[in-house]
This record gives structure tokens, sequence and C-alpha cells, in this order.
């Protein structure tokens, strides 16, 4: 006999890894975005409204009036707070109403009525935290030493796929696909089309590589959790890209519902002076629209997929890094799901 609550555990799994993991930091959104309005964006299928205050500051609260349900994003940014457009009622970066200028002495005044979600500020993002009930404070975010040293230079990009971020995800987790959808890149169009592929273990999660080439093509590629869940590769260059090693992306999947996601790309390389000069004036001049390309070759693969993928796979020996953060993942959720039924009593 089938135990319904099992049955209903499965559901809540397979929910939370369709809508994104919470206990993460995810990037949601470019610094340029967030200016002097309020923003309004959804990630991880929940509204947040996105403002700076005037020391630049930038805050995220959940996006609806404690009053009436109205966007904030609607209203005006007073530095500390938001004021919502429909009656004017103000909520600070804290999550408290500071004042409801309609009505003297109102008992919604003072209270915590919005959900704070903590931020961060990396090399041209805004970092978000999305916890949940048995985990609300932050972890420590760490990222890849190529997002967080002055020996690199790097360029973000972000894009925006119509496909569940876990399709990003396993695109990324598929060096193989570099050989055949990017055969005829400027940088990928070198190399075997067959290889062997192993992976192995670092201290924050895995390597999937292939065994017989090495910085030819894509031929490796990197998952950690760190606080947050990113992915890095090399990309070698021809001497006609300027100076400087590899090539570097180190790639986020942040969920904006089931079925969207925003990918944000940072091209990075470790160069200095005036290489550093000189690469960055190379990419903007010639390389960036070349990378443009091969985003939008694998953006039009998994927009359109087949209808529910996913269940009607037959994979194979190169599949295995994929198999494998599938695996972490679902593992995550399941801790996830059966520590809120713990929490919630």
């Amino acid at each position: 006999m089938t135990n319904t609550t099992d049955l209903n555990r499965d559901d809540q799994v397979e929910e939370l890894l369709d809508s994104g993991l919470r206990r993460l930091w995810y990037p949601i959104a470019p610094s340029w975005q967030v200016k002097d309005n309020p923003v309004g964006i959804t990630r991880l299928g929940e509204n947040l409204v996105l403002w700076r205050d005037r020391d630049g500051q930038v805050h995220a609260l959940a996006d609806r009036c404690p009053h009436r349900g109205a966007r904030l994003s609607l209203g005006w940014n007073l530095g500390d707070r938001v004021a919502c457009w429909y009656h004017g009622v103000q909520v600070n970066g804290d999550g408290a109403v500071d004042k409801v200028p309609a009505v003297s002495n109102c008992p919604l005044e003072g209270q915590h009525t919005n959900r704070v979600y903590p931020v961060r500020e990396v090399q041209g993002a805004i970092f978000a935290y999305f916890g949940d009930d048995a985990q609300p404070d932050p972890v420590e975010l760490e990222l890849p030493e190529a997002l967080t040293s002055d020996e690199y230079s790097s360029f973000l990009c972000t894009a925006f796929w119509k496909c569940n971020y876990r399709y990003a995800l396993d695109n990324v987790m598929d060096p193989m696909h570099g050989s055949y959808l990017h055969s005829a890149s400027h940088s990928m169009a070198r190399g075997e089309k067959e290889a062997e592929m192993k992976a192995r273990k670092t201290p924050t999660g895995f390597v999937f590589e292939k065994t017989t080439q090495r910085d030819v093509n894509f031929d490796w590629v990197e998952f950690a959790d760190t606080g947050t869940h990113w992915l890095r590769l090399e990309i070698p260059y021809g001497d006609g890209a300027g100076p400087g090693p590899n090539f570097g992306i180190v790639g986020f999947a942040t969920p904006i519902d089931e079925a969207h996601t925003l990918v944000f790309f940072w091209r990075t390389r470790k160069v200095q002076g005036w290489q550093r000069d000189v690469w960055r004036f190379m990419y903007r001049t010639r390389l960036e629209g070349l990378h443009w390309e091969v985003l939008e070759q694998d953006r039009i693969v998994l927009e359109n997929m087949a209808p529910n993928a996913r269940e009607h796979e037959f994979l194979y020996q190169h599949d295995t890094g994929l198999s494998r953060l599938r695996r972490t993942l679902r593992k995550e959720a399941e801790k996830q799901v059966a520590e809120r039924a713990r929490a919630a009593g």
C-alpha cells in the first residue's frame, strides 16, 4: 500500500527542485538595473522590490504593501523606505511599516510586515539570500577566485531564457555539447568529437572532465556549493584573442519561476596592467558578439526541448556529470523538505 505522506513528500521535493532550492544565495539582478526608482522582480517564484538608499545600498523586501497588497515596486523611493503608490503606506528596509499617512496612530505602524531578503553586491550583480523557516538566517557566501581577486578582469552577461533553470545547469554540466552545438564557434571548433569522461571530487563539489583532452575545447566544468551554486569552466583562446591565459566562465542559473530562468555568466581572464587593457578592448570590439552567438545557440536548444524532456531521456557516459549534479540537488531538496516538516511540528 502506498503511503500518502511519502507521495506528498515526493511532490514537495519536485516542487522545490522546480522553483529553486532555498538556503542559498542567488544573483537576482545586474547592479545597473537598480537605480533611483524601486524595481519589482520575480525570483524563485517570489516577488521582490529592490531599491537603493541614499548611500547606494540595495534593499530587498517582499513586493507587497501590507495594507491592500499593491506592489510596493510601483511606488516611491524615500531613501531608507519605499512608499506605496496606492495609499502612501511606507515600509522601511527592515520590513517594518514606518508610516501610514492617511490615518493618525494607525496600529499598522511599527509592525514588521514584509519579508526581508539579505543582499550583497559583487562584481556588478546583486545577490540575495533565500532562506526558509528551518534556516532563515543567511549562510556564508563564498565566490570563486575569478570573482573576488584583483588579478582577474571580468565582464558580466545576463540573459533571459524561457526554460526551467535545471535545463540551464544541465547544459553547462555537459562539456561534450561544445564540440557539436558550438562546432562553428571561434573557440570551440577544435578537438575530438569523441571522449571519455570522468568525475573528480573537490572540497566544495566536483569536476567533470574529458580524460584525453585538455585546453583544446570545452574540456571540463566544475560545480561548487559555497553558500551559492556556481559552475566554472575554461575555453582556450587562439593567439588572435590577445594576451593572457584561457578565457574563463563563472555561471549561475537563477529561477524566475518554474518556466523561466535568468542566467548570469561572468567572462573572466587572469590579466593585469597593459594586458588587462588589451583584453578588455578586444573583448568589447571583437569577442563579445561571438560569445553572444554561443549563448544564443544554447538558448534556442533549451527553449525548444521536447515536453517533459527529462522524463524520456536515454543518458550515456557523457551525461555522468549532469546525473551527479541532479542527484546532489535532489538530495538537498529532500533534506530541506524533511527539515521543514520537522520545524512545522
